[in-house]
This record gives C-alpha cells, structure tokens and sequence, in this order.
C-alpha cells in the first residue's frame, strides 16, 4: 500500500508541475490569440478591450490560479476560437471517439502480439524467429500516417471496403462508427504490435533459458503449458513497461491518425486549437494527453508491483 501511496503522490505532483509549465509556456511564447481573433485591420483601441475581454491583460500568475481552480471543479473556461463554446462541453463531446479509437488500437495490439510472441517463441534463429523479425522490424519502421494512408489507399480507393472520410456518429450508429474506426486503429496499433511482440519474445527466450523451465520439462509439462502457467508471467514484467508506455503513445498520440481518416476526436481538435492560439483549449487538452501519460505509466509500475512482489520488498527495505 505504502508503494502504491507514493507513485500516486508522485503521479499528482506531476501532474501539477506539468499544468504550471504549460500554462506558463504560453504566457511566454510570442503571439497574441487576440490579434488573430481580431484580424489585421483592428484597431489599437478594439485590441485593448478585447484582451481585457478575454482576461489577457490580467497578471500571468492569477490567471493560472483561476485556471486551476476552474480546472479542479470541472469549469474549464470558454474557448478562444469557438467563443461561447465551452471547453469542458467540447471535449466530453470528442473524448468518447479518441477513446474508443484507442481501446480498438489496444485490443487489436493484445490480439496480435500475444498470440504472435507464443506461437513463434519455439528456437531462436530459426525460419518462424527469422520471418517474425522480418515483419516487425518492417512494421516497427513504418510510420502510422503512411500506413494509414496506404489502408486508405488499398482499403478505401481499390477494395472499396470503406469510404473514405466518411464518419458516423456514436449517438447515430454505433456499429457504423465501430466500423468507421476499424482501419484507423488497426493503423496504430500494426507498428505498436510490433514493438510489443519484439520486447515480449526477446523476454520469453530469456525466461526459456531459466533453471526452473528445465524442471518443468523434467517433470513432463509440456512447451505450450510451461509457456502459458510459468513463462508469460514473468515475460510480462518488462513487456508491460512498454505496454504502458504504448497506452501513453495510443490515448495521446492518435492525433495524426485522427487528421489522415478526418475523425473529429481530441487530436483534430488540439490541430484546430493550435492553429488558432486557442490558448484555454491548448492548455485543457495539455493537460489530458499529459493526464493519459502519467496514469498508463503509473498504472504499468503498479501491475508490475502485483506480478513481482520483490519491487514491493525492495522498496520497503530501502
């Protein structure tokens, strides 16, 4: 418990480091979301109210307080761009399509790389070992936006499997919107597939060559039994670190995938926030992605803590 404790205190402060170096970097930075709003033929005068208007002309230091205030009682502000908009009905409106675009990408990559590492973990160097290397270092080299591309391309244009840019609203169409998400997430998650089973088999041909897998042989177990009760459990340790860190890159990262198949998630919406200097947005949206971050990451170390209880022990004893 007491490890537990300790990475969620660390989780929160990072959290709200990460909160005070956003907001502060856009305090900084050269720009001012009132002239684009404005237009270049405003005048001095209209400027000046405007940015009263929109709390600009207020000290860095309380604007950041009354941010965080409105951040921890759910009232994130207005938006910038979309004014009267508000920020926190903006995103609960695109956060459900990022996130089920990214359980799709999770599950598509648990049913590829765990199946895959075990079926090919027999010798290492052999032609299923070879052929499986082969593929992954392909799909490991290959960026998302061009694979995405290609589905759209061979998927979309040629097999007609798709229409692409067409997109059906959850409310509307569950079903259809499932499909709509299909080859946008099965584009993450080939090249996070890869990384996993390349991470996951090299920790099973470890554990293969450990002490107590030649006593379950000697006992008569067999490979896909030993494999499946002894070997995956401990092949899993290292392997959900980059599984963690895969989650951080699915929830956060989705954003170009979002832009290639034009599906109107967090992703476009940080795009439109950002070439707007939509500054609340930004800041709003920052704050999530770095949210998705620390949570999968903390998540990770905690599941490792259960699998392995001498992290536990260890840390007890320091």
């Amino acid at each position: 418990m007491k490890y537990i404790f300790g990475k969620i205190v660390i989780a929160l402060i990072t959290m709200f480091l990460v909160s005070v170096f956003c907001f502060l970097s856009f305090g900084v930075i050269r720009g001012d979301p009132a002239t684009f709003l404005a237009g270049i033929n405003a005048t001095p005068e209209y400027l000046e109210n405007l940015r009263r208007e929109i709390g600009l002309d207020r000290n860095i230091f309380i604007r950041y307080l009354d941010w965080l205030g409105g951040f921890l009682s759910g009232n994130l502000g207005e938006s910038f761009r979309f004014r009267g908009e508000s920020i926190s009905a903006m995103i609960n409106d695109r956060l459900p399509v990022s996130f089920t675009l990214a359980l799709l990408s999770l599950f598509f990559i648990l049913v590829i790389s765990v199946p895959v590492s075990l079926l090919t973990v027999k010798r290492e160097g052999n032609i299923p070992d070879r052929i499986t290397n082969f593929f992954t270092a392909g799909a490991i080299s290959i960026p998302g936006f061009f694979l995405g591309l290609l589905f759209i391309w061979t998927f979309g244009f040629i097999f007609h499997l798709f229409t692409p840019g067409l997109y059906i609203d959850y409310r509307e169409n569950f079903p259809g919107f499932l499909q709509c998400l299909f080859f946008p997430a099965l584009a993450i998650a080939i090249p996070n597939s890869a990384i996993l089973i390349k991470f996951l088999r090299g920790s099973l041909f470890q554990e293969l060559q450990k002490d107590y897998v030649r006593t379950a042989k000697s006992k008569g177990a067999g490979r896909l039994y030993i494999l499946r009760r002894h070997v995956l459990k401990n092949a899993l340790i290292p392997a959900i670190t980059i599984f963690g860190m895969i989650i951080a890159e699915i929830f956060s990262g989705s954003i170009i995938i979002e832009q290639v198949f034009t599906i109107p998630g967090i992703g476009r919406l940080l795009v439109a926030a950002i070439n707007s200097r939509d500054y609340p947005l930004i800041q709003a949206l920052m704050v999530y992605i770095a949210f998705i971050v620390v949570l999968a990451n903390t998540a990770a170390d905690i599941v490792i803590m259960f699998l392995d209880p001498r992290i536990k022990t260890s840390r007890e004893v320091q």
